[in-house]
């Protein structure tokens, strides 16, 4: 059975909420490798404040490897602090891997031109105007909470959900129903059978 390799990236100040609800499933799923890098292999302190030692650094990837790389959110990305992924974000591009960004990581794809051609959201359109001014894309904005188009997929940053939702269709984690059912537990506390 094919296992995709999802690699996480975090960065001191990462939105971990972002991805909390995403994590989880991936990691106890056999279809999904989970690896969290920084750029240089050290320890990082989440903007929730925990202590995160990841599983290797970014010179350690092998862009060929990589199924999916996930792109949380937080203000480094907003205070345009070099981050130290554009050579490994083109090079995941290029290969046709997915990326998953959500929040303030919206508007670093903005800025480089991956959301210019495709169907996207973020946290607003006036958003993403104003951290990436080079942003091209407004006509293909859509006010959703989540979006995913070929493979791209975009949320803002109150639906962790949402993100974790279209994540887990996209690498198809479980079956349809069963990702509904997941989602209609954790958004709305309702769980059927």
């Amino acid at each position: 059975m094919y296992a995709h390799n999802i690699y996480v990236f975090l960065f001191d100040g990462f939105s971990d909420w972002e991805i909390a609800y995403l994590t989880p499933e991936l990691y106890k799923s056999d279809k999904a490798n989970v690896y969290t890098f920084t750029v240089d292999g050290m320890a990082i302190t989440s903007g929730g404040g925990l202590k995160i030692s990841p599983h290797v650094s970014i010179e350690q990837i092998n862009s060929q490897e990589v199924s999916m790389l996930v792109l949380p959110g937080g203000t480094v990305w907003e205070e345009k602090k070099p981050t130290g992924i554009d050579h490994l974000l083109e090079e995941i591009h290029v290969n046709g891997k997915t990326i998953a960004a959500i929040c303030g990581a919206t508007t670093f794809m903005a800025e480089k031109g991956y959301l210019d051609d495709i169907k996207h959201t973020s946290n607003a359109l006036p958003y993403l105007k104003q951290f990436a001014p080079a942003y091209k894309g407004s006509r293909n904005y859509v006010s959703d909470l989540a979006v995913t188009d070929r493979n791209i997929i975009t949320a803002n940053g109150v639906a962790p959900i949402e993100f974790a939702r279209e994540v887990f269709k996209k690498v198809a984690l479980i079956s349809e129903e069963g990702i509904e059912q997941w989602y209609q537990l954790f958004k709305n506390g309702v769980w059927s059978d």
